[in-house]
């Protein structure tokens, strides 16, 4: 790929996961579609227990209906796929699984904790893993990208 072309979607990268955080912040604390309460209501919710919400969403699926149970479990792994998907197009040292699992953690759980201290949303230990999961996925998608692009160039993977 041509120089010119890497800092084209280096920089499409950078709006995009600008952009991609914006969103975040905004679906993650502000959003009142999402659970979001007045602050006179607001409690400390968490859950330290591994695959209790998970399981919880699953079981009572016909009773939360289709949108609590996607936003849920399908929503935490889709919103940290970008995170995923971009970090390495824009930073070349995260090129790896590694730092991006750890990454992804690092950020879930600063925004779990956020979530917790601001008694915005609970800290779930569920949501950490899906949101990882979604990181992960979202390198896995870069990786295909990234061998299909180099099999266009022409160049050995």
């Amino acid at each position: 790929m041509k120089q010119s072309t890497k800092k084209w979607v280096r920089r499409a990268g950078v709006v995009l996961f600008v952009i991609y955080v914006l969103l975040l912040i905004y679906f993650l604390f502000f959003s009142e579609e999402y659970g979001r309460v007045a602050e006179m209501d607001r409690e400390y919710q968490y859950n330290l227990i591994p695959f209790v919400e998970i399981r919880r969403f699953w079981v009572y699926r016909e009773q939360l209906g289709i949108f609590a149970v996607f936003t849920n479990l399908f929503g935490n792994v889709i919103g940290f796929v970008p995170f995923g998907l971009l970090l390495p197009v824009i930073f070349r040292n995260f090129r790896k699984a590694g730092r991006i699992v750890m990454s992804g953690f690092a950020l879930s759980l600063t925004v779990e904790t956020i979530q917790l201290i601001s008694r915005v949303g609970s800290f779930d230990v569920d949501d950490l893993m899906l949101n990882t999961l979604g990181a992960f996925l979202g390198y896995l998608i870069f990786i295909i990208c990234d061998v299909i692009r180099r099999k266009y160039d022409g160049k050995k993977i």
